[in-house]
């Protein structure tokens, strides 16, 4: 059952894929049926959908506000096909959550855990990505709840919920800055670090923040998984930089989290994201719900 109409069928294959031989090809048709659609299309709605160039098809102003209408129609309708098949087949449904691994350490499972108890009937899938992949499947309509690192606005995604996300420094108790109510960029630049790969928002605001103090810092380890980076602060060789979501976390035992004196660790918002004007079902609402409780707990 096809969810969208022809012409808008073709129109999403050809902005998905760039082409529309590769469009023709994916669905079964010829290059010129596609076309046709396509030019039947924009006299329609009385404006060019793409600009055509050597490279492909781009575009228009007009093109993205209809993708992004035609993303929304097919989330929407694939979902609709999902319930009307688990209502007859019994199956329970399924909600796709997608999450930076600083929140799917400790906040987004927590919550999904409190959210499966009360609906045993409901199948949870969570994949864990950059903040960036995740918004960007929330934007496609492939994910239903993204829980993301942000620096600044959101674009083409609803933002269901907000909050200050700063990075802290974590040590173990017996380092030599630990108990200490805050810790200066020089103080940190004295120690070894564990930093995220460049392209983290944690890492963006860090190679900021010396940036701007003209500071070098002496990065050790470089990694993208919050394990390693919590067992190389736990044993003393040196300081790491987390969100306090991360105190919740079962490997932060031995480990203190401190604050960071430095303006720009304090940009950061972890923010729960889903697909603007989306029809939610009530039970995607509900697990929002209890994300939203969770962070707000932090």
């Amino acid at each position: 059952m096809q969810t969208l109409p022809t012409a808008l069928r073709y129109f999403h294959e050809v902005a998905t894929t760039g082409s529309i031989s590769e469009a023709a090809e994916t669905q079964h048709v010829s290059p010129s049926a596609i076309s046709r659609q396509i030019s039947q299309l924009e006299r329609q709605i009385g404006s060019p959908v793409f600009r055509r160039h050597a490279r492909g098809m781009e575009l228009t102003d007009a093109g993205v506000l209809l993708l992004t209408h035609t993303r929304r129609v097919q989330a929407e309708g694939e979902q609709l096909l999902q319930d009307l098949g688990q209502i007859s087949s019994g199956i329970s449904r399924s909600i796709k959550v997608v999450s930076s691994e600083g929140l799917a350490a400790s906040v987004t499972p927590r919550a999904i855990a409190a959210f499966c108890k009360l609906h045993p009937q409901v199948s949870v899938h969570l994949t864990v990505l950059p903040s960036a992949d995740a918004a960007r499947q929330i934007v496609e309509g492939t994910a239903d709840i993204a829980t993301v690192f942000t620096l600044g606005l959101q674009r083409d995604v609803q933002v269901e919920y907000s909050r200050p996300a700063p990075a802290y420094a974590v040590l173990a108790t017996g380092h030599p800055l630990a108990g200490k109510s805050q810790i200066s960029l020089e103080e940190l630049c004295r120690y070894p670090l564990s930093m995220t790969a460049k392209g983290i928002t944690q890492r963006e605001l860090f190679d900021i923040a010396m940036s701007m103090a003209g500071l070098t810092p002496n990065i050790a380890l470089t990694t993208d998984h919050i394990n390693p980076a919590m067992e190389f602060a736990r044993s003393g060789a040196g300081v790491t930089l987390l969100s306090q979501f991360a105190r919740d976390s079962a490997l932060s035992e031995g480990l203190e989290f401190i604050r960071i004196d430095h303006p720009a660790f304090a940009e950061r918002t972890a923010q729960i994201l889903t697909m603007p004007r989306r029809r939610q079902p009530a039970l995607v609402t509900a697990l929002i719900q209890h994300i939203t409780d969770v962070m707000k707990s932090n």
